[in-house]
């Protein structure tokens, strides 16, 4: 893959910073250090291996509590001295048990980050790269490519009808919650709404070409409000 071509500018030491990075919504879990064999050794296995600098040797994130670290994506920063791994860890990546190796500055009010259980938001840039691609390339077997064909009204309209649909849905979940019925049933059948309504929200951004960067920037600026 891509990133077996990449190369380090190395310290003095022989080793570089590597910063681990949640890939399911960013959150930053632990700082590590590699050398050359630690990174072949991640690359060749596809789990997270670190230079020890207090023991001298090198050490596979995870060899011991089995809370490993499976490389999805490898980048180096603009001055090549520093590694961005993207993971999908299996476990806590702190030896603390804490999710991250920066958790610990949350009880006592460091950081504004929100602890609580990842929700996978970074996935949503896959989805709207696809929706790109398909808007870029147009292919005729897409239902993406026959809303954006449609234009403006043919999306809005989709936008719409999923809005009413997650109402009627959220109402029949509360309906089940209330009578002690079938709930599992019905919160799924309002998951699945919830995500008809994102993709055509994402679809009409793309057919406005309103990047969904300056939709979070309104949610930020008003967060901050």
């Amino acid at each position: 893959m891509a990133a077996a071509r990449v190369v380090p500018r190395w310290g003095a030491d022989g080793l570089v910073p590597g910063i681990v990075q949640d890939a399911a919504d960013g959150r930053v879990l632990m700082l590590g250090w590699l050398d050359a064999e630690a990174l072949a050794a991640t690359l060749d296995s596809g789990q997270v291996h670190f230079h020890s600098r207090s023991r001298d040797r090198l050490w596979r994130k995870g060899e011991e509590s089995g809370n490993v670290l499976r490389l999805v994506g490898l980048a180096l920063d603009c001055d090549g001295d520093a590694l961005l791994l993207t993971v999908e860890p299996a476990g806590p990546a702190c030896h603390t048990g804490d999710r991250s190796c920066f958790d610990a500055g949350l009880a006592h009010g460091r950081t504004a980050f929100a602890a609580g259980t990842p929700q996978g938001f970074g996935w949503l840039e896959t989805l709207w790269a696809t929706i790109g691609d398909r808007a870029e390339r147009m292919p005729p077997d897409s239902y993406t490519t026959s809303l954006l064909r449609g234009g403006v009204d043919a999306v809005a309209r989709k936008v719409a009808e999923e809005a009413v649909e997650v109402v009627i849905a959220a109402k029949d979940d509360a309906h089940a919650e209330a009578a002690d019925a079938d709930r599992p049933w019905a919160s799924a059948a309002l998951a699945g709404e919830v995500a008809d309504l994102l993709y055509h929200a994402l679809v009409l951004c793309a057919q406005r070409g309103l990047s969904p960067s300056a939709v979070l920037n309104v949610l930020r600026g008003r967060h901050a409000a």
